[in-house]
């Protein structure tokens, strides 16, 4: 498990990595418990895959922070449930609703339209889960409402995990994810200025 925050003077941080042999509840709610034990506070929004555990943990921990669903995760789960040659339509809706130009109730009423039932449901379920982002500074939002950050991250992981292939325990692979980590933390990943935290004051 691996969290990255953004800090108070708009720099990203690797804020904690840890062994997560489940993605249950108890599991986020210990990790999560973990972070703000080292002393993170100040947590205004968390951003994540569809979980129920980590968004039963969020409240818990952190009653404050807003939970944000990956946009893109959120477009696979709606185009898992359309035809491909759908697909490039439908993704072009969804665009417009998080572009605010479109509302949701007439993209689900398209979708019933097309025959696309289990689409509409997807997203008259799950698609104000993916716009907490319009709640913070228009310059943020591309870059706070997906994930693909923290996916990047795993992938560079995945990429060095893969070469050495299985590892004695989780403790030794542990070790080799967070050297990885802080180098990428060393690198321009940590100290390129990513957000304007001031607009969080007007």
């Amino acid at each position: 498990m691996i969290a990255i925050g953004v800090n108070d003077e708009g720099y990203r941080e690797i804020i904690g990595c840890a062994e997560g042999l489940t993605e249950s509840k108890d599991c986020w709610i210990e990790f999560l418990s973990w972070l703000k034990s080292r002393g993170l506070r100040g947590v205004k929004m968390i951003t994540g895959d569809k979980d129920s555990g980590m968004v039963g943990a969020i409240a818990e921990v952190f009653p404050d922070a807003r939970y944000q669903r990956c946009t893109v995760h959120f477009y696979r789960n709606v185009l898992a449930k359309v035809p491909k040659t759908k697909r490039a339509q439908v993704a072009a809706m969804l665009k417009a609703i998080h572009a605010q130009k479109s509302r949701t109730a007439s993209v689900v009423a398209q979708l019933k339209e097309m025959k696309l039932k289990e689409a509409a449901r997807v997203v008259e379920n799950g698609i104000t889960e993916t716009l907490t982002y319009t709640g913070f500074p228009m310059e943020h939002w591309k870059r706070i409402r997906t994930n693909n950050a923290i996916e990047r991250l795993k992938c560079e992981i995945r990429r060095r995990t893969r070469v050495v292939g299985t590892f004695p325990d989780g403790k030794s692979a542990l070790m080799l994810v967070t050297a990885r980590l802080k180098y990428v933390a060393d690198s321009e990943w940590g100290s390129r200025h990513y957000l304007d935290v001031s607009l969080l004051d007007e």
